[in-house]
């Protein structure tokens, strides 16, 4: 029930990643459950996660790994079993299957990555995915995005994947990037998987730095439901493969560089809230005039996290006042009423905290029969903006839920 979205056309490959896909039966026989994402020598990685206190087993050993180095040569990504609340025997799982990748490639246990997604407090079946590992490498090759994309998908009705092509001093550059959301998504972080691979080349430092940002500007600024998943993990990989010296902020490269990388997340965020368990409206909560991003955001969120607002947006309801309910219960200390003003797209809904004189409901109504809108509220206190995306609750988001086990 993906609002506006249709699955991604074919990713272009990055010079110095391979993927590959293969059956493990994790949840159900038949279905390609397993990804492996081979890196070339040389090839960087940063990652951003939860920060959810049970962080999945995968997630604890991601942490610990990327610590200590960043010269990650694989990623193993599994559906369908999240390898959360599983203890130390879950840490011993993850630890085996990525030991399995590690033989297959002659690399150090700790240069593989894990990650997983699906249901709570289940082991994973290692001795399935050990022998699935050796499939899905020599499966593995640089046009394999697209298989990637489908091979990380949950609840998820449409695979999520966006390439960016642009030219540098150094050359050509390329940005792609893939990844699954559905439900459970809230800040910090606010995606299940995302994994973002790009030709360029990066320092560690750097590369952190530049991930933590992109996280802040996407995929942070993304909510299904307000619930953060114990597994939520945003991965940069560079590789390096388009020469050079490693980008830094001085470099004139950087920033056409870090803008294409960007785009590249922005687009999947907007389409993991485009697919949101039983979305059928794409909503954006645009928040102006704010003092600093995080009394933008503190609003924002405070409106695209409410059930209240959600099901009217379901509705088409355009009850407005399920909006200043929202904003008014944001926490935002010395919050002034009079001076906020309300807007569906470009229809005015309040002025100076007071209903817009030639504002009728039909007007919002309109606006609310369409499958995307932007919800605007200006808090008159400062310059600030941040933009978030959301989606509404239907009725099939209580049936995805209710039924995700069975």
């Amino acid at each position: 029930m993906a609002v506006d979205l249709s699955p991604p056309e074919p990713l272009l490959p990055v010079p110095g990643v391979r993927l590959g896909t293969a059956s493990a039966a994790i949840k159900k026989a038949g279905r390609q459950d397993l990804l492996v994402i081979e890196l070339a020598e040389g090839s960087r990685v940063a990652g951003v996660f939860t920060r959810n206190a049970f962080a999945a087993a995968p997630v604890q050993l991601c942490r610990a790994r990327l610590a200590v180095r960043s010269d990650i040569r694989a990623l193993l990504v599994n559906s369908g079993n999240a390898n959360a609340a599983t203890g130390d025997a879950g840490l011993a799982d993850a630890e085996a299957t990525t030991a399995a990748v590690a033989t297959a490639l002659a690399a150090g246990s700790d240069r593989v990555l894990p990650f997983s997604t699906g249901v709570i407090g289940v082991r994973l079946p290692v001795a399935r995915m050990q022998a699935a590992i050796p499939e899905a490498l020599a499966r593995a090759q640089p046009d394999g995005w697209n298989l990637a994309a489908e091979a990380i998908m949950t609840t998820d009705t449409v695979a999520k994947g966006v390439s960016r092509q642009i030219t540098t001093g150094r050359g050509p550059v390329t940005v792609t990037g893939i990844a699954k959301g559905v439900g459970m998504i809230y800040p910090n972080m606010a995606t299940l998987l995302a994994f973002v691979a790009t030709d360029a080349a990066f320092d560690a430092t750097a590369l952190q730095a530049l991930t933590q940002e992109l996280a802040d500007r996407s995929f942070n600024c993304v909510t299904i439901d307000g619930d953060t998943s114990t597994n939520d993990s945003f991965i940069v990989c560079a590789t390096g493969q388009a020469g050079g010296a490693p980008l830094h902020a001085e470099d004139p490269d950087y920033h056409a560089v870090a803008e294409a990388m960007l785009s590249v997340c922005e687009t999947l965020a907007q389409a993991i809230a485009r697919d949101g368990e039983g979305a059928t409206r794409f909503v954006t909560v645009e928040v102006t005039d704010a003092i600093d991003r995080a009394e933008a955001r503190q609003v924002a969120m405070a409106v695209a996290n409410s059930p209240l607002v959600k099901t009217a947006l379901f509705a088409g309801d355009a009850n407005w006042g399920r909006l200043v309910m929202a904003i008014g219960k944001s926490g935002v200390p010395g919050l002034d009423p009079a001076r906020i003003d309300i807007a569906l797209d470009d229809v005015p809904l309040l002025v100076g905290g007071q209903p817009h004189p030639d504002y009728v409901e039909a007007l919002g109504a309109a606006v609310l029969a369409r499958n995307a809108y932007t919800i605007r509220i200006a808090l008159g206190r400062g310059s600030a903006s941040l933009r978030c995306w959301t989606c509404d609750f239907s009725y099939d988001y209580v049936k995805i839920n209710a039924e995700y086990r069975t």
